[in-house]
């Protein structure tokens, strides 16, 4: 049966169970849900209008798909970004309430949480935090309409000068000038900030699962020669519930930290006098090859070819590249007095940058010699070391750093071979993170942004052939809107490791652009010039950031296989070295990664400390053992020992140590 026209003056609003609604046109979200029932009316946050969240009180002046927003919504991290971003309003109100005199500049909600940076002469202490929060849940008691006023920019800049908001004048100039609408947003009678939303329809409606965490300096808008500002930090959730496991998870979060781990195991260490690198100590960069040997295994038997490029490469690729222009800023430059200023093509004056990634270097090397369609796909890999000056505030230990390597490969193909390319490469990826011990992996479908280089049709393609290797792949995806790089679509792979945490490690990005702008080409079948297709693709991401994952997620008990120091040799007494040392001998000829404790201390020290140290097994031998040519076994983390014959210990060591294969 086909549907009865709508009225101009009414609007079909479908909902997500596929059945359809009429209302007159300028009903909101809420006269919607109240439609339904009274229990969704009372539930109702926010709505989803086409997918995009709105407010509750949204008018709706066209048909339109329409979901209400609940606690209970599908989508989290949305729903708790909504959550935040009214806790930040309120925490701001709490605030100025509470010390009359505060300036507020930006408070938005983050990824665990929200924060608000306030203009104040004394400053805030955790001794603030328990008041603050009291006040706060006070307003929520109070149940204030939260209300969406437009203003004209002569008004707004005129009210935040007269209330002594100086900061919120100035930010609505700016606004003004990019021509965008003043959006406020009123809490109640009295309090009011400048915000774009959305928001809940009321403060009563924000959950009181929220605690205030630290504080921290800040500069106004980020510059060092503005005013330093209080950045307040908090968390908020959708219960207590939640809001306990949160702060359970980072309790766990501070005894797995890697830099205390990296420290107790030996692993490396960092320095003022080289910010934001890395000093690996033998221990650590064991680790590191270890993995870089079985990443070089895995990409060898996919049929990866290996390359090496320069460090440094002249400041005209990057341009040519369009680098330059992106990433200047985050380049670190070589050059002499007279680079600068008159930089012409004597070598002497040429200026030169660190790489911060790969893939213009791998065009040269794709460049050079003719190609044809049949040397594709050609995959071509580099465990390249990059360098990007990182601000101070963004390092932290290993995980973000300014030289890092990257595990780099770009895959040159044709079109029709853009799927099973980006297929095989899901496959290789979910493989490697088995292995690695992560299963349960996320993956991100980021789309078109709204800047992109290409024709709508290139990125339809390019999309829907994305879409179609993560169906071959069985992978299942989230749409992540708009976030594609400004060249192509791209899949992010997120990672939740044992405590619930997520890190966005690999990626795999289609390219048109890149081989255009430096000119790369193949014969294909017709003898005629095609540009190749560019994946550029990352599994671990850097070597530095997922070995601090990983040290994390184990609480720093690595796999046999990864640990650097597999095995240590302990004797009771010293009567027993050499028969210690003969142990750790016939376990360094089956290929193990050992050590021997030959220090003149108690046995139950020396397990304490080797315990400490995160060795995953320790060999006890005393005069028994080396009488019957045996051993005592013991697991970290375990109190239980087993004595067993040397060359039975040494058969079944060596098999749990065998690196995965692919």
């Amino acid at each position: 049966m086909s549907q009865s026209p709508v009225s101009a003056a009414e609007i079909r609003v479908t909902l997500p169970d596929g059945s359809t609604r009429t209302y007159p046109a300028g009903a909101t979200g809420a006269d919607v849900a109240a439609s339904i029932g009274a229990g969704l009316a009372k539930a109702a946050l926010a709505i989803r209008l086409d997918g995009v969240l709105r407010d509750l009180k949204t008018p709706i002046s066209r048909d339109a798909r329409l979901e209400i927003v609940t606690l209970k919504d599908k989508n989290e991290a949305e729903l708790l970004e909504l959550i935040r971003h009214d806790g930040a309003h309120v925490m701001a109100q709490a605030v100025q309430e509470l010390f009359p005199g505060t300036q507020i500049t930006f408070g938005p909600a983050t990824e665990d949480g929200f924060y608000y940076d306030f203009v104040r002469d004394e400053p805030f202490t955790p001794d603030d935090f328990a008041k603050i929060e009291q006040r706060m849940a006070e307003i929520v008691k109070q149940d204030l309409p939260i209300t969406r006023e437009e203003w004209p920019a002569e008004k707004a800049v005129g009210y935040f000068r007269r209330i002594g908001e100086t900061y919120k004048a100035e930010w609505v100039e700016e606004i003004a000038k990019r021509g965008e609408a003043i959006s406020i947003y009123r809490q109640g009678e009295t309090w009011l900030d400048l915000c774009m939303g959305p928001h809940l329809p009321s403060t009563g409606k924000l959950p009181t699962a929220f605690k205030l965490m630290k504080v921290s300096g800040a500069y106004w808008r980020g510059d060092a020669k503005n005013r330093q500002l209080q950045r307040v930090y908090a968390t908020a959730w959708r219960d207590q519930k939640e809001l306990d496991a949160y702060l359970k998870r980072l309790e766990e979060a501070e005894k797995r930290d890697h830099r205390r781990l990296g420290k107790e195991m030996g692993l490396f260490h960092q320095q003022e006098e080289a910010a934001g690198m890395v000093f690996w100590h033998p221990k650590g960069w064991t680790l590191y090859r270890t993995l870089e040997r079985y990443m070089r295994n895995r990409l060898e038997h996919a049929k990866y070819v290996e390359v090496k490029t320069p460090q440094l490469v002249d400041r005209k690729l990057w341009e040519a590249s369009g680098h330059w222009e992106k990433f200047r800023e985050n380049m670190y430059l070589a050059e002499n007095e007279e680079g600068i200023r008159d930089y012409g093509s004597d070598p002497d004056q040429r200026v030169f940058a660190l790489k911060p990634m790969n893939c213009p270097c791998h065009v040269q090397i794709f460049n050079q010699g003719l190609k044809s369609y049949r040397d594709l796909p050609l995959r071509m890999a580099e465990f390249g070391s990059c360098h990007r000056f990182e601000p101070g505030g963004a390092l932290h230990g290993i995980m973000r750093v300014r030289n890092f390597t990257q595990d780099d490969a770009h895959i040159f193909c044709t079109e029709d071979q853009i799927i099973s390319e980006s297929q095989s490469f899901c496959e290789l990826l979910r493989g490697i993170y088995k292995d690695m011990g992560f299963t349960d992996v996320r993956v991100k479908f980021s789309d078109r942004p709204e800047k992109r280089a290409g024709s709508d049709a290139t990125w339809d393609k390019a999309e829907d052939a994305l879409k179609q290797a993560c169906v071959a792949a069985g992978l299942d995806y989230t749409i992540n809107p708009g976030e594609g790089a400004f060249y192509g679509p791209k899949l992010e792979f997120v990672l939740r490791d044992t405590i619930g945490r997520d890190w966005q490690c690999g990626t795999l990005q289609v390219d048109f652009v890149l081989p255009e702008r430096l000119d790369a080409d193949y014969v294909g079948a017709d003898g005629q010039r095609h540009r190749p297709v560019m994946l550029h693709r990352a599994i671990l991401g850097s070597f530095e950031r997922f070995i601090g994952i990983l040290l994390e997620h184990y609480a720093g008990r690595l796999p046999l296989w990864m640990a650097p120091l597999q095995i240590a040799v302990a004797p009771i007494v010293s009567d027993c070295d050499a028969y210690a040392q003969s142990v750790a001998d016939q376990l360094d000829a089956a290929g193990l990664r050992v050590d021997t404790d030959l220090r003149n201390e108690k046995i139950n020290y020396k397990i304490r400390e080797l315990s400490l140290a995160k060795v995953p097994v320790i060999l006890v031998v005393g005069k028994k053992e080396a009488e019957q040519g045996t051993v005592t076994l013991r697991r970290l983390g375990s109190d239980a020992q087993e004595t067993i014959a040397l060359a039975d210990a040494i058969a079944r060591l060596a098999a749990e140590a065998r690196m995965p294969s692919a």
